[in-house]
C-alpha cells in the first residue's frame, strides 16, 4: 500500500493522516476513551494523537461541563476526533 491517496473509482482516496492535516484550525470534536467529549477549534496534534486545542468547551453525557482557553489531551486518551457540524457560537 502506498503512502499516498490511491485512486479508487476516478476519485482520490484520502488517508487517516491527509484528514487530519486539513482539519487543522477548524472546530472538532474529539470523544476520549472514558466517554468525555471536547469541543473546540484544533491547533496542533502530533503522531501520537497529542491534542492541543483553542476554544475548549468539555461536555459530560451531553451536557456542558467546563470551558477552557486552551487544552492538551493526551493521545492515548482519545477514542475518536470527529469534524463538528456546527460551529461553536451555535452551541454545539
Amino acid at each position: 500500500m502506498s503512502s499516498g491517496g490511491e485512486k479508487v473509482g476516478g476519485g482520490t482516496v484520502k488517508t487517516p493522516a491527509d484528514f487530519l492535516k486539513s482539519i487543522r484550525g477548524r472546530p472538532v470534536v474529539v470523544k476520549l476513551n472514558s466517554g468525555v467529549d471536547y469541543r473546540g477549534i484544533l491547533a496542533c496534534l502530533d503522531g501520537y494523537m497529542n491534542i492541543a486545542m483553542e476554544q475548549t468547551e468539555e461536555y459530560v453525557n451531553g451536557q456542558l461541563k467546563n470551558k477552557y482557553g486552551d487544552a492538551f489531551i493526551r493521545g492515548n486518551n482519545v477514542l475518536y476526533i470527529s469534524t463538528s457540524k456546527r460551529t461553536l457560537a451555535d452551541g454545539a
